[in-house]
């Protein structure tokens, strides 16, 4: 039985996603920065998608700008902001996204922006009262919390942090990389100056993504060499990312409270047979439906003796999961977010993620093997 739970790393494409961009291929091929016919047509199918994904946002198209997915998005809102506004100051958490945070250190190690990270707790929370008191001492602030964890699924609360940063009169950047296609963004009321985007986390293409910039923030190009997305990206767009990225998010919008119920209730049922099956299993991070992903599932296993070769196991049993983050996959460091939260580093731990593809037969499977695995029967 094959069986894909890494859905946070990158999930299939829908097939509605699949058949938009093959006819886009077939029957479009101009630039849209040419002025002929066939350069105006995809111009105009560009634009189509940049007015379908504000309006799911509730934005304006002017403020919706194609990348080439969330890294480039979070870098491009916080170096550019930073550099506009000469920002002195930033906040973030030591559990981001590295695209979030490596990009603040290494403008910290310039000496750029002063740099504090907030505590979190050993569920993985971030101090918001912590991000209050540095807010009040410190102007021309930018904050950057994700919506979502990536490795462990807690959820941030990022209307009372917008509160925060407009009492402060702070800049605020969320990594909502992870949330996007599975929640309601209404951008129209939620005070925020950036959010990024990136398709193929909900069923579209790899190597497209987008950033929203609040029409109040005029930014300089993090890219440059040409005057495309109204002068803010350089380069000819990737047509067929971005149809594709738009009719994703579309049928995502479409039925996402019957797919959030559906996947909420696949999380649940392996929480209880992993708990019914093996002793001392552990969960890591925030569970509950208020407080975390119901896409996300990070699981600590007593097994400690085959650790190291537990993701390798599952692989030739044909369960494809994650350690931690895919984007660190490689490495030999382990992860920053377990590490962060305090976790027994002896214990292996196996993200879990789930899309409205999965079956509980497939939950069913991946406990039958892990219960085998750590239990030996």
């Amino acid at each position: 039985m094959q069986v894909y739970f890494d859905n946070a790393a990158t999930t299939a494409l829908d097939e509605e996603v699949i058949d938009v961009m093959v006819s886009t291929l077939k029957d479009h091929y101009g630039n849209p920065s040419s002025i002929h016919q066939h350069g105006r047509e995809m111009k105009t199918i560009v634009e189509k998608a940049r007015r379908t994904v504000a309006k799911l946002l509730n934005a304006s198209p002017s403020e919706i700008f194609f990348t080439s997915g969330g890294t480039e998005a979070d870098n491009m809102a916080i170096v550019r902001a930073i550099e506009t506004y000469d920002i002195q100051h930033a906040i973030s958490s030591p559990i981001e996204h590295h695209a979030v945070l490596h990009t603040l250190e290494e403008l910290a190690n310039k000496g750029t922006i002063k740099l504090d990270l907030l505590q979190v707790d050993e569920k993985g929370n971030v101090d918001l009262e912590q991000l209050e008191e540095l807010l009040s001492k410190n102007p021309k602030t930018l904050v950057s919390l994700m919506h979502a964890n990536n490795e462990i699924g807690n959820l941030t609360d990022i209307q009372k942090v917008s509160e925060l940063c407009e009492k402060h009169q702070a800049l605020f950047h969320s990594d909502t990389v992870q949330t996007m296609g599975h929640y309601v963004h209404d951008l129209s009321a939620l005070r925020i100056d950036f959010i990024t985007g990136a398709a193929h986390k909900f069923h579209g293409p790899k190597g497209v993504g987008f950033i929203y910039i609040n029409g109040k923030n005029k930014l300089k190009p993090l890219i440059f060499g040409g005057a495309q997305e109204r002068n803010m990206r350089g380069g000819t767009e990737n047509v067929y990312g971005i149809v594709g990225l738009a009719k994703a998010l579309e049928i995502a919008y479409t039925s996402m409270s019957e797919h959030q119920t559906y996947i909420q209730s696949l999380k649940t049922y392996m929480m209880e047979e992993l708990t019914k099956s093996i002793p001392d299993v552990r969960f890591n991070g925030e569970t509950t439906p208020e407080k975390a992903l119901y896409t996300v599932l990070n699981v600590s296993l007593p097994c400690t003796e085959i650790g190291d070769m537990l993701l390798f196991k599952l692989d030739i049993k044909g369960i494809s999961v994650s350690g931690g983050s895919a984007c660190s996959s490689g490495s030999d460091i382990g992860s920053h977010v377990l590490r962060h939260l305090g976790v027994d580093a002896s214990r292996p731990s196996v993200r879990f993620s789930f899309s409205k593809q999965n079956t509980r037969e497939e939950v069913d499977y991946a406990v039958s093997v892990l219960k085998d695995i750590c239990l030996g029967s």
